[in-house]
């Protein structure tokens, strides 16, 4: 279904590599690409207001179809008017389809041809998700993108089960499809395929054909060496349309983005920022800090030099640290702010790279500058 209101616009492709620079239109605003996108699963991002994630400079915010479905529902969200109105986020909004949740949850769902049956982990109860009910919870739900029903594919799993599970999910993607009624939300189809390159040059190929506004790279960075990786994300690009956005999903390392960029993907969104802020880990552009060593106790200089964040702006790493210390909320906030500010701010960065021509100089400093081999 085509919607007016969404589409990408490219600018500007770099000379040199894969990567493009555009504007992304939704109902909800126009937003730049290539983007990191903060994770709200359960209608908000952990221990920041909307305002907070705003002031980070964020465009699209996610949120869980999966978990919004158990609590609160989506039938209180629509009676609220919609995500935007409930979670009080006037930007772009994306849901997932649950299909994670195939993944994550594997010891408590059973599948089928006709969809995914959960047991609840909050009573016990049986929650069942299908492509069709996926699209209509998250209709209700009201978010300007949102995701077909697939299976996220373990790693390392056998060709036949992946060939299996891709064709189920190609199917799944045209009863979606086939199922969306609201004009004013963009569905994405999802490429799966494992680690086998033909299968996922065949997903991708296949989607392509159902032209979805909007095309996400799904079973990545679950456990899989890098390389391959670096690998699953060039199968899929390479078969996708050139005029319609590209979501990488669930990665949030700088080494995983930058290859992402490079290989022409637009969005991208991870818990990651907020998880090792919560834990005092903060990235910067030398590396990565653990605020609750003792080095940082009396260590009066911002968590990095000329960061823009509020964090940076107003507190220092001794502030940070006794924070930490302490088991005070307030300072997950504070390192919530400055590890989502980092994640945007790399991505602000790539985009000038890119409209100057210069993205793989950039992301081989940025990555030599960082020095951690995980990338985060």
């Amino acid at each position: 279904m085509n919607n007016p209101d969404f589409y990408l616009e490219i600018l500007h492709v770099d000379a040199h590599t894969g990567a493009r620079y555009g504007l992304l239109h939704t109902p909800h605003g126009t937003v730049e690409v290539p983007m990191f996108m903060p994770v709200g699963t359960n209608g908000t991002v952990k221990c920041l207001s909307p305002e907070q994630v705003a002031s980070c400079g964020s465009g699209v915010i996610l949120a869980n179809t999966y978990h919004l479905h158990l609590r609160p529902g989506e039938e209180i969200v629509k009676k609220s008017g919609g995500l935007h109105s409930f979670m009080n986020y006037s930007g772009p909004i994306l849901t997932d389809s649950g299909g994670f949740q195939v993944f994550s949850l594997a010891s408590r769902r059973k599948i089928t041809e006709q969809g995914v049956e959960f047991r609840n982990e909050l009573d016990g109860g049986k929650e069942f998700f299908s492509p069709e009910s996926a699209i209509a919870i998250q209709e209700a739900l009201g978010a300007d993108i949102i995701m077909s029903f697939d299976e996220c594919i373990p790693y390392p799993a056998s060709k036949e089960y992946v060939a299996r599970s891709t064709e189920r999910t190609l199917r799944w993607a045209k009863r979606g499809l086939e199922a969306h009624q609201k004009q004013d939300q963009a569905l994405f189809g999802i490429v799966q395929g494992g680690a086998y390159r033909d299968l996922r040059e065949h997903c991708a190929k296949e989607l392509a054909a159902m032209s979805f506004p909007g095309y996400s790279i799904g079973g990545t960075s679950i456990g899989e060496p890098k390389e391959v990786c670096y690998q699953m994300i060039e199968d899929a690009v390479r078969y996708l349309p050139l005029d319609k956005p590209r979501y990488l999903m669930g990665v949030g390392s700088i080494d995983y983005i930058l290859k992402g960029i490079e290989n022409g993907v637009d969005m991208f969104d991870c818990v990651l920022p907020t998880r090792l802020a919560r834990h005092g880990a903060l990235l910067t552009r030398h590396g990565r800090i653990n605020i609750q060593k003792a080095m940082y106790a009396e260590d009066f200089t911002p968590l990095e030099e000329g960061c823009d964040c509020y964090c940076c702006r107003h507190y220092t790493k001794a502030y940070l640290h006794h924070l930490y210390k302490i088991h005070e909320d307030f300072g997950k906030t504070l390192m919530s702010i400055h590890n989502i500010r980092f994640l945007i701010k790399l991505c602000e960065d790539a985009r000038e790279a890119i409209k100057n021509d210069s993205f793989a100089e950039f992301s081989r400093k940025t990555l030599e500058d960082f020095g951690d081999k995980r990338g985060f």
